[in-house]
């Protein structure tokens, strides 16, 4: 057996592994890359493994990156990047689009779906983007392996683990060779999808419903597709109709497509022919089609019992599973991986007690309960409960029909596409590490999202004269926003912080609307730009708030 590399510096042997790392994640897929981004932003030394390179992989996962995580590509500095690298260019449409077929009949449409027009907007930092997931986790790969903490190894399968007080020894084997390493490292993070190893190993369960539905999505390209209908640029085509319902988009600016078949009977693709398929839902019986994979899948709505187990934590596909509807799954997962990513870094820096990360699943689970009831229930109305009788007849039939029809999908519909409450309203407002201020929070809507600075809440972002983001003056640690007033007068708060250690930033950008925005002189911002605590004069006991807010538990007793 391998000798256990003990924590230290520098590489060991011929094996090329450090003497051991702070953090191992396994998986490096989105959710394990983002981990090792806002970890290696932190100058935090990791390992990431996975058995699969992924490189060149064109699957059909997730395509929506919502506004909140391409402001998290915004903190990384990768959100142009994501914008302009990917495949699709940088200025589809925003547009979802319901037709019978695509040479049939418009039924409804919704302009800035998920609130990805480029219009800028108070809301938010960064619009949403339509991009296939292999094209965000390119620029992932890319950004961690130029991090110089993080050690990132495909091809190399995690085993297995055990911890103790100071860490966790892990296994890991290399895939080509059969080569087995034992590795340290003072945290595990399991990203590792729905088969995960990781929870397996701390004894978590998967509990709620599986097998929702059967379904399929195909990769094909189709060069002429985009030309052969009439409902323009759109990021997606929904195709209601009796016969091959199912959900059609882009992949890429040169004619390679997905559709997802939604009403199958099975997983058995054998005799299956794919190509008559995709004819059929289109209506273009003589569309030229090469058919690139096919990805049989079954909807879930399902959460881990527990996230973690002393050292060792799940996040992503491996505690939470949903139907994709809404485009939570993924952006979930990035989320968990941020949660963790800088609560990590600060115990590890020394600043973040206990506490910090015995808060991970008391703050993201009520979010992952919310969204994934909110993926079943738009799964409730997906296509083929859409479709009634006569609705591709001409005529005063057809015409009446789809009237019906399109004006069904406007109200039910319209919470895949405009779900702004739940992906910024999403809050932290019962979390241990946050300070009430006794205030009544903002209303609860899937829809509308309210901005506030109720503890717990998203920062309000605002969009600044000089063309800067106030998200862009927040520090990597806490931030203390001073809305009014001499920001002297918070001097109290910065040394406290200075003599705990705890990195803190004073942001004053003088903007008459911060105090209406905040409605409070003072507020107390996370890493995760969260709000900590907020108030019209700074707290008596300075060190009281910050051991609160940086979980540092024992010194509050």
């Amino acid at each position: 057996m391998a000798a256990v590399k003990e924590f230290g510096h520098g590489y060991a042997g011929g094996s090329g592994f450090a003497d051991a790392y702070d953090v191992l994640v396994v998986g490096a897929g989105a959710v394990g890359l983002a981990a090792a981004a806002e970890l290696g932003s932190r100058r935090v030394r990791c390992l990431v493994v996975d058995h699969d390179d992924r490189t060149g992989d064109h699957s059909p996962r997730a395509k929506i990156v919502n506004v909140r995580t391409r402001e998290h590509f915004r903190r990384w500095g990768l959100a142009d990047e994501l914008k302009y690298t990917s495949p699709l260019g940088s200025d589809l449409p925003s547009t979802a689009v319901f037709v019978t077929r695509m040479n049939g009949h418009l039924l409804a449409r919704f302009d800035n779906a998920m609130n990805g027009s480029q219009v800028p907007n108070n809301l938010y930092a960064e619009e949403a983007q339509w991009v296939p997931q292999y094209a965000l986790e390119d620029v992932l790969r890319r950004y961690v392996t130029s991090r110089p903490g993080v050690d990132l190894r495909v091809g190399h399968e995690f085993l297995d683990a055990r911890q103790d007080d100071s860490g966790v020894t892990a296994r890991i084997r290399a895939v080509g060779t059969g080569e087995t390493h034992e590795v340290r490292c003072r945290f595990l993070i399991g990203a590792d999808g729905p088969r995960s190893r990781v929870r397996d190993l701390i004894g978590a369960r998967m509990t709620g419903t599986s097998s929702l539905s059967r379904n399929c999505t195909i990769v094909f390209r189709a060069p002429d597709l985009a030309h052969r209908h009439p409902f323009g640029r759109a990021i997606m085509y929904w195709l209601v109709n009796d016969d091959v319902p199912g959900l059609l988009g882009p992949m890429d600016d040169k004619g390679l497509w997905f559709f997802t078949a939604t009403r199958m009977t099975d997983n058995d693709l054998d005799g299956l022919d794919l190509v008559g398929l995709i004819r059929r839902t289109t209506g273009l019986h003589d569309l030229d089609v090469e058919i690139i994979g096919a990805d049989p899948w079954v909807a879930h709505s399902l959460l881990a019992d527990c996230y973690s187990r002393g050292r060792m934590f799940l996040a992503g596909d491996a505690c939470h599973l949903n139907p994709p509807h809404g485009g939570f799954g993924m952006n979930m997962g990035i989320g968990d991986a941020v949660d963790l990513g800088w609560k990590t870094a600060a115990v590890l820096q020394g600043w973040g007690g206990e506490g910090l990360l015995r808060g991970y699943e008391s703050e993201r689970r009520p979010i992952h309960t919310r969204l994934v009831d909110e993926a079943v229930s738009y799964h409730n109305t997906f296509n083929h409960q859409l479709v009634r009788p006569g609705m591709e007849e001409t005529g005063l039939v057809g015409e009446a029909t789809r009237q019906e029809v399109g004006g069904l999908i406007e109200l039910t519909k319209i919470y895949d596409f405009k779900s702004l409450g739940l992906v910024l309203g999403s809050d932290y407002r019962q979390s241990p590490l946050v300070v009430s201020d006794g205030s009544a929070p903002p209303p609860v809507s899937s829809l509308v999202y309210t901005p506030s600075a109720h503890p717990g809440c998203l920062a309000p972002h605002l969009w600044l004269r000089d063309g800067s983001s106030l998200y862009d003056h927040f520090g990597p640690g806490l931030s203390l926003l001073v809305t009014s007033g001499d920001p002297v007068d918070a001097e109290p708060l910065l040394a406290a912080a200075r003599t705990r250690g705890v990195p803190m930033s004073l942001v004053a950008p003088r903007d008459v609307r911060l105090p209406a925005r905040y409605e409070a002189r003072y507020t107390l911002v996370r890493p995760d730009q969260h709000v900590a605590w907020r108030g019209e004069t700074l707290p008596e006991d300075a060190y009281a708030l910050l051991d609160h807010v940086c979980g540092n538990v024992r010194r509050r007793q």
